[in-house]
């Protein structure tokens, strides 16, 4: 099992990644910032204005450490990392599976439903926590409808019935998503997911936290050779992660969306880090942005009963978990993918 590795988050404009021997070094106006050994680390994502060495980009490809570019407000813009490892043939079978609608809608059905599970507890979950009845009603309602559509979920459906039934539960999930919100209503309410660009305090939140999950599941499927581009649930599109995309589905829900709630019903979070552009977009300011990133690399540390291996697992592996598992499958190892479901 891979080690729970650091992730270097990058965000003082202006800085400069430098090698130096095995470390990575932050430079900010010719001065040394930080000294990180590169054995600790497991990826380095850098926001906004900020530079790499040609030196350090190669230690980072020959030691498995991938380095994602994000624009200053957490847009992703490109990835850069080494060459593929693992075998050749899992990803000729990942690609064939791929491009067989039968085997695609069966492993794109499993990833839905482990979605619509893990939503349903976030709403069941808050329903036994908050007081008001009308709340609690509603909550407890979404989360009825979401459990009729996951008993009409299985592995003999078309794509377009798995792409409904994922669309009719988020449309539930995300009908009832404001009444998780229980402090600062007037600085942060949902009324509707938007995303580019998002267009209020919450949307802009959840983006960045999705940003995180998504980098940090591209490098996990790297990491198990298979080919993060080709998903199953996700189609093929230029420039689009597909299987990354499929597998955070599991994990929105978990990891993104209950610390986005934890982070603004503690108040950690407040409506003045946030700032709308002329062109309506709602970014976050350089400490709430910072606030988040620890609040999320503390969440990685945290341990959770894995439901299909039965042993403890730090957060922070899930995805690394799961591509394992997806990997063991499509060799031929596991008679399905078990996924990630939280209990």
């Amino acid at each position: 099992m891979r080690r729970l590795l650091n992730t270097l988050y990058v965000t003082s404009q202006g800085a400069y990644l430098a090698r130096e021997g095995d470390t990575v070094q932050v430079r900010v106006e010719h001065q040394t910032k930080l000294s990180v050994p590169i054995h600790t680390l497991g990826g380095i994502v850098c926001f906004g204005n900020v530079t790499t060495s040609p030196f350090l980009l190669g230690l980072c490809g020959e030691r498995n450490v991938a380095v994602s570019y994000l624009s200053e407000h957490g847009r992703f813009l490109a990835r850069v990392e080494g060459p593929v490892s693992g075998n050749v043939l899992l990803r000729r079978e990942q690609y064939r599976r791929a491009d067989d609608p039968v085997s695609c809608s069966a492993v794109a059905s499993v990833i839905v439903g482990a979605k619509i599970a893990n939503c349903r507890t976030v709403l069941l979950r808050a329903a036994r926590e908050r007081s008001e009845e009308a709340t609690c009603e509603a909550l407890r309602g979404a989360a009825t409808h979401m459990a009729r559509l996951l008993d009409q979920l299985d592995q003999t459906l078309e794509m377009e019935t798995v792409r409904g039934r994922e669309g009719d539960a988020a449309r539930a999930y995300f009908g009832v998503f404001d009444q998780l919100i229980a402090a600062q209503k007037d600085d942060f309410f949902f009324h509707e997911r938007s995303r580019r660009p998002p267009l209020d305090n919450m949307n802009s939140l959840l983006s960045f936290l999705y940003t995180l999950v998504r980098h940090d599941v591209s490098a996990a499927l790297a990491g198990v050779g298979l080919d993060p581009a080709v998903g199953f649930l996700h189609t093929d599109r230029p420039g689009r992660p597909g299987l990354a995309l499929d597998l955070m589905e599991e994990f929105r829900p978990y990891l993104a969306d209950r610390l986005a709630l934890s982070l603004v019903n503690l108040q950690q979070v407040k409506g003045k880090g946030f700032r709308t552009s002329e062109s309506g977009a709602v970014q976050m300011d350089d400490e709430t942005r910072k606030t988040v990133l620890v609040a999320y690399q503390k969440r990685k540390q945290e341990e959770i009963q894995h439901p299909f291996l039965g042993e403890k697992v730090a957060v922070g592996l899930l995805p690394h978990v799961q591509a394992m598992l997806l990997a063991r499958f499509l060799r031929g190892d596991l008679d399905g993918y078990p996924p990630f479901i939280w209990r």
